[in-house]
């Protein structure tokens, strides 16, 4: 019954800092939890249904006009990062970089998907031949990484859907 009194004093003292009221309200909901990596949230059970509610409803909709659903990598390297300029220049403060695996120095640094346009590109260059190719309807359905000075819950964090 407190959690509850709590959350009703959140969502009606809204006062002038919105985006403090927002993430009282989320944070007081249990819909998030802060982790302890800075600018990332753990969706709780019911922030979860929330996220799936969406993601369900979605999916039903771009599938009814033809989109189909793939998965991307969640590494990009470097050198292909760098053929899209406009999202390196964008993206490149931040981008986490992964430089070693296994123990080992990796030849080419990997970033972690900022998003996915690049790797889309990669692939269409591969499967369209022809005007008769096209369209290629993809939906992704992925978290991207992205080094946000300010983070806000289910908006924009570190790790986002």
């Amino acid at each position: 019954m407190a959690d509850k009194k709590k959350l009703v004093e959140a969502i009606t003292s809204r006062e002038e800092d919105f985006a403090q009221w927002y993430t009282d309200v989320v944070t007081k909901a249990g819909l998030v939890a802060y982790s302890t990596v800075k600018g990332c949230t753990i969706l709780k059970p019911a922030g979860y249904a929330i996220w799936e509610n969406i993601m369900h409803e979605l999916d039903a909709r771009f599938k009814a006009t033809g989109v189909e659903n793939v998965a991307m990598p969640l590494f990009i390297p470097e050198s292909l990062l760098q053929k899209e300029k406009d999202h390196v220049e964008g993206f490149a403060p931040e981008v986490a970089w992964v430089t070693m695996g296994g123990g080992e120095v990796l030849p080419e640094r990997l970033c972690v998907r900022p998003t996915s346009e690049t790797l889309f590109c990669e692939l269409y260059k591969d499967i369209v031949e022809s005007y008769r190719d096209l369209p290629k309807c993809y939906n992704q359905w992925c978290s991207v990484v992205r080094w946000e000075k300010t983070t806000r819950p289910f908006l924009r964090t570190t790790e986002f859907w």
